[in-house]
């Protein structure tokens, strides 16, 4: 299999989870040595892409997603191979809300768990805030979920992304600062460990 030039971590997990506020942190500390791929979703919704609905308009956006998330990746990948790519989400994530769930979202996509594991060299998985008990309301009007629909999908996105050989798990902490304070550890050593000296 041909190696892509472009090494990659997906950053994911449950809504509130602080994935996006760490890799914007860590790619302000390295910016020479990587390249943050913003969230698709995000980018589709606050543009005002229509959310919600019956499940064949659920179906449809997350097809949405899916392809401008890989397409970022390969836009970005193109532009800055040279530098580690930090991907806010992965294409697997559409998997968690697919409303007929992983399998059906593999066949729809014409795709297996293990392409889409495959894209990346290394998971770093952001527990969400939800599952303490914490609201994951951030002002951020793309983010509708409430508590018990994030702790929801935190435990799918984990059951995807936990057969990846190189997982790392960030834990809820009641301290947003602590749990960052781990995060950008697992960043640090993640990019160590592919080869990027991140001092």
């Amino acid at each position: 299999m041909k190696r892509r030039a472009a090494r990659r971590i997906v950053l994911t997990g449950g809504p509130g989870g602080g994935k996006t506020t760490a890799a914007d942190l860590f790619r302000r500390e390295l910016q020479e040595a990587v390249r943050l791929v913003p969230e698709a979703a995000t980018i589709l919704f606050g543009g005002g892409f229509p959310r919600g609905g019956p499940p064949e308009a659920l179906r449809a956006a997350q097809r949405a997603i899916y392809s401008v998330q890989r397409n970022l990746e390969d836009v970005v990948a193109a532009l800055d191979g040279d530098r580690l790519l930090l991907c806010d989400r992965g294409t697997l994530d559409g998997a968690a809300y697919w409303p007929e769930g992983p399998e059906a979202f593999f066949v729809d996509l014409n795709t297996t768990l293990d392409v889409e594991l495959g894209r990346y060299d290394a998971v770093i998985f952001f527990e969400s805030a939800a599952v303490g008990g914490l609201s994951v309301q951030s002002g951020n009007p793309v983010r509708t979920e409430t508590t018990r629909q994030a702790a929801e999908l935190d435990a799918k996105l984990r059951a995807l992304y936990g057969h990846h050989p190189r997982l790392t798990f960030v834990r809820h902490d009641p301290s947003f600062f602590r749990k960052i304070t781990m995060g950008l550890a697992a960043l640090e050593q993640a990019v160590t460990a592919l080869g990027r000296d991140p001092h």
